[in-house]
This record gives C-alpha cells, structure tokens and sequence, in this order.
C-alpha cells in the first residue's frame, strides 16, 4: 500500500510540475508575442520615416535639376519602375511625350538614361547617408 501511496504522490507531483511549465511557456509566448509586436511596429516607424527622407532627397535633387512639374512627375514614374507606356497611360498623355520628357530630364540631369539617372540617384542617396 505504502509503494501505491508514493507512486500516486509522484504522478500527482509530475503533473503539477507539467502544468507549471506549460502555463510558464504560455507566458513566455505571450511576452514573445508582444515583444515582436513591439519591435515590428519600430521597423515600420523607422521604415516611413526612411521613405520619408527618400522623397525628400529626391524632390531636393529634382528641383536642383530645374525640372518642370510634369517633367518631375514622370521622373518619379521612371523612379518607381514604370515603363513609358503605362507613364504614358498614368499621365494620359502620348509615350512621345513621355520619351520627350525622358529624354529633358536625363539632358538636365547629365545622364544618358534610365539607368544612369537611378545609379545616381542611389549613389548621391547612400553618400549623402555617409555623411
């Protein structure tokens, strides 16, 4: 009786000690939870706010490139990747007009295209980081 009385004991004891660890890793994924939330929300904060400045610098180098107002709307389209015909289509206006102001924009820019006007945009972005 004694060995049935200490094999109860035990069981009992290790099913306390089961619901003790699973209500401490409960919490503990509760806290994790939060923690991730926090730091995500931070990430966000910090990714407005770089994208923020992005625009910033960029307007800045346009207008340093005296743009005309239709010119720099359709440097931000080239900017974000868009093609001549869906700027054409944006704008409502004819891809001749579109390359036509392509084309003032890398002569004021003193770039030869697409991908010089990018490469210097990123490359005057990451020193002017540096600084």
């Amino acid at each position: 009786m004694q060995r049935s009385a200490n094999s109860w004991q035990m069981r009992e004891a290790l099913e306390i000690a089961a619901s003790v660890g699973l209500i401490f890793g409960a919490v503990l994924g509760v806290f994790s939870v939060l923690q991730a939330r926090r730091s995500q929300h931070q990430a966000e904060q910090a990714l407005r706010s770089a994208a923020g400045a992005f625009a910033v610098t960029v307007d800045e180098k346009l207008a340093g490139w005296g743009l005309t107002n239709a010119e720099k709307d359709v440097a931000w389209l080239v900017i974000k990747g868009f093609s001549t015909k869906e700027t054409a289509d944006l704008r409502g206006t004819s891809e001749g007009t579109v390359k036509s102001q392509c084309n003032a924009i890398y002569r004021k820019a003193g770039v030869k295209g697409r991908a010089q006007l990018l490469s210097g945009l990123v490359e005057d972005l990451l020193l002017s980081s540096d600084d």
